[in-house]
């Protein structure tokens, strides 16, 4: 097969463009694979791209290019939905690109890898190739508008692909799509690259920070005593949940330090609880986190306390080291990844207090967390390049199969909508 794989920036740097490149590798063991950036900021890319995959970039950010100089690059895109928050950095010269590379496509499978890219799939993607989109971002992060502006173009794709059970029923009840086969397939966590150049771009649309080389094979248990947490440092990453957690195990032992990483808007109001909660010297905010989850290394517990749950590349990366976990979530999402493998312990989001506990449980027993971290460590092998293609290959066989009842259950479903809408329009006319 021909698999084309959609980017907004295939030369920037962060977890979710790391996880791409590493599928693209992936799949192009058995397969003729091309990457499509709709931008390029850089000469060459931050992230290593595997030579056997073609890198094309369509359009040329760099100061002084051509195609800044041209008269479409300076008017606002208009087939990008207009609450997609990268809707700023494209332009009608992007609309213009996708749209011509889209409809001159010979590839049997396109897959988009977020929102914006995705509709430009729907609208001018080959009739011909199968269309699958991911949606690596939760469901509740985009706004009503933006799902109002996906709804309508993502009906002409095959295949909708989120990272988790949890995240794949919330679109089919979000957004129903008759035809379109949502499902769930883990995002990709690649293996640690201690060459990876990580310094960032204001204008690259990562939330990546800067780091340095990995080991791997680091000890997650050496002796350190260290929690270690990593995200945005926004109210719903729960932050100051933990620190209220983690002040109950500094009185139970004190010799244990928590390490936060990352940036946001809530860093003062953090700093500001640390002192208040007698934590200064013992919890720190240790600025950016790495693409490749170099903050874990040598971690003896990792933990997460968000609102909505633990799951994403963060905590894999953290498992891919043998860090056993301590996260909040709802089931089923965080269950597939924390205690499918017996990787960690699951809280309710919200309850210090039993986050507190679980902390405590892991604190007190090395021997515990020697085996959690053994088994964390075979539950991320899941997230691997490899596992990972496989089941784009499944997928892409059950949909070559499906096409036509899908067809039918997609034509079928857009006269419901019709025949739904046409009294209303009657009524306003």
């Amino acid at each position: 097969m021909k698999i084309t794989l959609l980017l907004h920036n295939a030369y920037a740097v962060g977890a979710t463009l790391r996880g791409t490149l590493a599928l693209a590798a992936a799949l192009a063991d058995h397969h003729d694979v091309e990457l499509v950036s709709m931008l390029r900021h850089r000469e060459v890319p931050r992230c290593a791209v595997d030579p056997r995959v073609r890198l094309v970039p369509l359009v040329d950010t760099r100061v002084g290019s051509d195609d800044m100089a041209h008269p479409l690059f300076g008017e606002p895109a208009v087939d990008v939905p207009i609450a997609d928050r990268h809707h700023h950095q494209y332009s009608r010269l992007t609309d213009l690109r996708a749209a011509e590379f889209l409809r001159g496509c010979d590839a049997d499978v396109v897959i988009g890898t977020r929102s914006g890219v995705n509709v430009y799939l729907a609208r001018f993607g080959p009739r011909r190739a199968l269309r699958i989109a991911q949606e690596p971002l939760r469901y509740d992060t985009h706004s009503g508008l933006l799902r109002a502006e996906l709804a309508s173009p993502y009906r002409a794709l095959d295949a909708l692909v989120a990272t988790t059970e949890a995240e794949a029923a919330r679109w089919r009840a979000g957004l129903p799509l008759p035809g379109v086969r949502v499902l769930a397939v883990p995002a990709v966590v690649p293996a640690p690259d201690a060459d990876t150049d990580t310094d960032t771009d204001a204008d690259a649309g990562t939330d990546a920070g800067t780091g340095t080389g990995t080991d791997a094979d680091a000890d997650a248990d050496d002796g350190t005593r260290v929690i270690v947490a990593a995200g945005r440092l926004v109210p719903g990453e729960r932050f100051d949940l933990l620190l209220a957690a983690f002040s109950a195990v500094c009185t139970k032992d004190p010799d244990w330090r928590l390490r936060i990483h990352g940036e946001g808007p809530e860093r003062t109001r953090l700093r500001n609880l640390i002192d208040g909660l007698g934590l200064t010297g013992r919890a720190e905010l240790a600025g950016p986190r790495t693409p490749d989850g170099a903050e874990f290394a040598g971690a003896s517990i990792a933990a997460s306390a968000s609102d909505a749950e633990a799951s994403g590349p963060a905590l894999v990366e953290a498992m891919r080291r043998g860090v056993p976990v301590v996260g909040t979530g709802r089931p089923p999402g965080p269950t597939e990844l924390i205690q499918g493998g017996g990787g960690g312990l699951l809280v309710p989001c919200d309850d210090g207090r039993a986050l507190a506990g679980a902390l405590l449980d892991l604190v007190g027993d090395p021997e515990r967390r020697r085996a959690m971290g053994a088994a964390a460590r075979e539950s991320a092998r899941r997230h691997g390049p490899e596992p990972i293609a496989e089941r784009y290959r499944v997928l892409v066989e059950e949909l070559r199969a499906t096409r036509r009842s899908r067809s039918v259950r997609r034509a079928l479903g857009l006269a419901r909508s019709r025949a739904r809408t046409l009294p209303r329009q009657a009524r306003r006319a």
